[in-house]
């Protein structure tokens, strides 16, 4: 597995070894050690989600607060998303950037995204099956976000906004200045 660093600190994509051969093919997807040595830290992967969603479907911009504060590892297991994480951390010194990058099932990479850090993704194809894995159970009261559309964030969506479906939960989330810590 080669992990590499992303403009956001702390923030790391993973990508497979792939095996394949006249049957098919095998690659690890996640590996607990593997990924603990690189970042130098543990981790404790307590809640698996899927969520499937049709082309131009946005999801995001989601965290949790406080202690209930979640890292993720996400990836694609169907279809294509251009997948975005924003840096909450005051104290970073990528505080306020964001990074992007289009998540497939055949470029089969995945994103380590740590506490802190807003997520979100947009469906590209006609069905997409993500998957994460969190560190910390979902706690609704602890839910934030951030709307995708944000000026201050300044996020190129690479999709027409007119075509982008969206939750009325996602529609009404507050702006960049107004977020919840």
């Amino acid at each position: 597995m080669k992990i590499t660093n992303t403009l956001l600190q702390g923030c790391y994509v993973l990508e497979p070894l792939v095996h394949q051969d006249e049957r098919g093919l095998f690659f690890e997807s996640y590996h607990q050690k593997k990924l603990e040595e690189y970042i130098g830290e543990k981790i404790n992967f307590v809640q698996d989600n899927i969520s499937i969603s049709k082309k131009g479907v946005l999801r995001g911009l989601h965290y949790q607060t406080g202690e209930h504060s979640q890292a993720k590892l996400v990836q694609v297991l169907k279809g294509e998303v251009l997948d975005v994480v924003v840096d909450l951390r005051k104290q970073s010194t990528t505080f306020g950037a964001h990074f992007k990058l289009r998540l497939s099932s055949e470029n089969r990479k995945s994103i380590f995204v740590p506490k802190g850090m807003a997520h979100g993704f947009l469906a590209l194809t006609k069905e997409v099956i993500f998957a994460y894995k969190c560190d910390e159970y979902y706690h609704p009261q602890s839910e934030a976000g951030i709307l995708f559309n944000d000026p201050d964030l300044d996020i190129e969506w690479e999709f027409n906004e007119a075509g982008m479906i969206l939750s009325e939960k996602d529609l009404k989330l507050p702006l960049w200045k107004d977020r919840k810590i």
